[in-house]
């Protein structure tokens, strides 16, 4: 299959560590993000970092939108369906996501919420349109790359006059969170690492294009190469990066040229701008509050807002002390870590975000085994755990 099968070559992937091991200064040491949950899942699935040397570093980032959501606005999604009598729809990552009171989307389900997984918005207009007595709430999350279906579905019920369909929008931005990793006293306070540069999304870069990734090389000198989520695609763009360090540069660099342009999706960024406008401030789970960083529901389109049509009001709660996701977010801790990582913690019984998500980076090393000396059974964790 053209793009798969010419990517995920073993003895290529083999050479393009050879060169960077090569390439690599032995006395110097290389840290980069990936910020997305993509790359991390195909960093772990086909083992990159046995490949790379070990003064080459990965580190993971906030780039899984279900790993960023925080728990207060899960708990206005819960509310709807348990207070307010709503149908709530949403992906399927969403719904085990912990939230307040030990209840999660699939929690509140088995307590009588009508809460219901789709795969789009789309989903969630048809079921409107079935059930034209009740409300029914689509809870949109993601990045720039689900922004456009979300978008459109607000923009087509407006269209149709479909009056009992809503929507919760967190959706978040990718240039914004990478801005707050750089530059944020609050970070910087909470603690992350030297980062080198950055490998750029995929999916969101489609969307977006590469130029929004100008102010990162230009402003703070960190090198970013937009890569693709095959293992060569994720080798080549490290040694991209490997190789701007090494002369000093700091560019932004597209491997995934077949896919990423310098403008984007232009027809999607028009449909975007045309239904929401930035919020002034948004809470990231692991990040804080972070200025600018997700979009809201436009005047034109306020009867479709959720959060105005149910004056829904965000209370932020402090996630579970024993679980170390905000954290590994911000790249401070990798999941092994953590302490009830693999034992307490696993994507059967996920104490944190990041075990929910496949993208998540705790998923992605437990689910491909990608950890070290992890006690077979956790003798206390237990009771730390209890929210």
């Amino acid at each position: 299959m053209k793009y798969i099968d010419e990517f995920r070559d073993g003895d290529l992937a083999r050479q393009i560590g050879a060169r960077i091991a090569a390439e690599a200064h032995p006395d110097r040491r290389y840290s980069f993000m990936e910020f997305c949950g993509g790359h991390t899942h195909a960093i772990s699935r086909y083992g990159v970092l046995e490949l790379l040397p070990t003064n080459v570093r990965m580190i993971h980032g906030p780039g899984c939108p279900v790993c960023v959501l925080p728990i207060g606005r899960i708990d206005l999604a819960i509310r709807l369906a348990l207070e307010r009598g709503a149908i709530v729809c949403t992906y399927g990552d969403t719904m085990r996501v912990p939230a307040s009171d030990s209840l999660s989307l699939i929690k509140a389900k088995a307590r009588g919420g009508d809460i219901r997984m789709v795969y789009s918005a789309a989903d969630a207009m048809a079921i409107a349109r079935a059930n034209p007595q009740r409300e029914v709430v689509f809870f949109a999350i993601g990045f720039e790359t689900t922004t456009p279906p979300t978008a459109l579905a607000i923009r087509d019920a407006a269209r149709e006059g479909l009056a009992n369909f809503s929507v919760l929008c967190c959706h978040v931005l990718t240039p914004s969170a990478i801005t707050h990793i750089l530059e944020s006293p609050e970070v910087r306070q909470l603690g992350t690492v030297p980062i080198d540069g950055f490998i750029g999304p995929a999916h969101v870069s489609i969307v977006i294009g590469s130029a929004p990734y100008d102010h990162f090389a230009e402003e703070y000198r960190k090198p970013v190469v937009i890569a693709g989520f095959e293992p060569l695609d994720v080798m080549q763009a490290i040694l991209m990066l490997v190789r701007q360090v090494n002369e000093g540069r700091a560019h932004v660099e597209n491997e995934f040229t077949r896919a990423v342009t310098p403008e984007g999706n232009l027809k999607a960024q028009a449909l975007v701008s045309e239904v929401f406008e930035l919020r002034p401030s948004f809470e990231w789970r692991g990040l804080g509050e972070v200025p600018y960083s997700a979009l809201k529901i436009r005047e034109a389109f306020a009867a479709f807002d959720a959060e105005r049509r149910f004056d829904l009001s965000y209370t932020p709660v402090a996630d579970n002390k024993a679980c170390e996701c905000g954290a590994i977010l911000r790249g401070v801790k990798k999941p092994t870590d953590c302490k009830i990582f693999g034992t307490v913690c696993t994507p059967e019984n996920p104490v944190g975000s990041c075990m929910v998500s496949s993208e998540g980076a705790c998923a992605a090393h437990y689910t491909y085994g990608r950890f070290r000396d992890i006690p077979i059974v956790a003798a206390t964790a237990t009771e730390e755990v209890t929210p």
